[in-house]
């Protein structure tokens, strides 16, 4: 299995939204993915509780069977419609992606 987790900082304000307003909106989309793409195995999203610091605001942890179905998963519309929105309210982003055996 491989487990892709992305993370990300947003910024104060972005297409007329606050940081709140879009980390609720980006949080929502991706949930609807669940259902629109078949290869998304499991899926889980949280927000930082601020009890750190150099914290990323949002964090989602995905899980694929192969990279052939992440590719899948990446190229699929209506992940690329959250992706492109996602690149207009983010400062940054991490991603790391790995192979476990559960």
């Amino acid at each position: 299995m491989l487990k892709h987790i992305v993370m990300w900082k947003f910024l104060e304000t972005a297409e007329e939204k606050s940081r709140q307003e879009n980390m609720d909106l980006v949080r929502d989309r991706l949930l609807a993915l669940k259902t629109e793409i078949p290869e998304l195995l499991s899926m889980e999203i949280g927000q930082d509780i601020g009890a750190g610091r150099d914290t990323y605001d949002m964090i989602l942890m995905t899980s694929f069977l192969d990279a052939d179905a992440l590719e899948r998963y990446q190229q699929h519309p209506a992940h690329k419609a959250i992706s492109q929105y996602v690149a207009k309210v983010r400062s940054s982003r991490a991603c790391v992606d790995f192979l476990t055996e559960c």
